[in-house]
């Protein structure tokens, strides 16, 4: 079933409240294989002049993912999670965010492209962060929907 794009272009997200915390940006650096100790060790960021750990390179896009259901924006547009595909992400940074800050996150759907005559469905989906009125990040998530009704 194709998705409606006036309707994805008007859902609206609620906006999302995160404290981040210091085990959770700990592990995601481990996880995601920084080397660099301040990513994970609070006294090596403390040295480089960190006030905290700071966020790690695509770490925006976790915490997305602490919403109690972080794909029901897909279920309400009636995409079926099992013809969903990640797309690509990209990050654009305005200031570095520290473990114990309080980010807002408000997300909206930006784009919606139909491809191979309806076959692949492209969604886009753009989210600023921000600590209080000040800018941190935009992040970009492209997720992909293969439409077995569409033509290939």
């Amino acid at each position: 079933m194709a998705i409606d794009a006036d309707a994805a272009l008007a859902y609206r997200f609620e906006p999302q409240v995160v404290t981040v915390e210091r085990g959770r940006l700990a592990f995601f650096a481990k996880a995601t294989g920084q080397r660099n100790p301040v990513y994970f060790d609070l006294d090596a960021a403390r040295a480089a002049g960190h006030p905290d750990l700071p966020v790690p390179p695509s770490f925006p896009f976790s915490l997305e993912l602490e919403r109690p259901d972080p794909f029901d924006w897909l279920t309400a547009l009636g995409v079926d999670l099992r013809t969903v595909l990640h797309g690509e992400q990209s990050f654009t940074y305005h200031a570095t965010a520290y473990a114990g800050d309080v980010l807002t996150l408000r997300s909206r759907v930006v784009d919606l492209t139909v491809k191979k005559n309806g076959a692949l469905e492209v969604l886009s989906k753009s989210t600023t962060v921000t600590r209080g009125a000040q800018p941190v990040a935009e992040a970009v998530s492209v997720i992909v929907v293969r439409n077995p009704e569409g033509e290939k």
